[in-house]
């Protein structure tokens, strides 16, 4: 060991690729105790399921089209997480 400290990573849900955790978005699904939705994690440290997503327009398209969100946080995504992604990113299109 050289006394380096070693950024986490995780993969993007839509892309595969790996990434340092503070560049990617988070996307959580609460627990049900907590009231069970799902919600952009700005800090990333929100209890419950998360899923990364890279920070990009084209990420998103493609974890849509995949249902990559879906997937990672095993049940259905409201359209309102997936405008608030589009809102993150800057785009405001669909």
């Amino acid at each position: 060991m050289n006394g380096q400290y070693q950024l986490p990573q995780r993969s993007c849900c839509a892309c595969r690729g790996k990434f340092d955790k503070s560049e990617l978005i988070r996307v959580v699904r609460r627990p049900e105790r907590e009231g069970g939705d799902i919600i952009l994690d700005r800090t990333g440290r929100t209890n419950g399921r998360g899923v990364y997503i890279c920070p990009n327009a084209d990420c998103l398209k493609l974890a849509r089209k995949k249902r990559g969100l879906e997937r990672g946080l095993r049940g259905q995504v409201p359209d309102e997480v997936y405008v608030a992604l589009e809102e993150e990113l800057g785009g405001g299109k669909k």
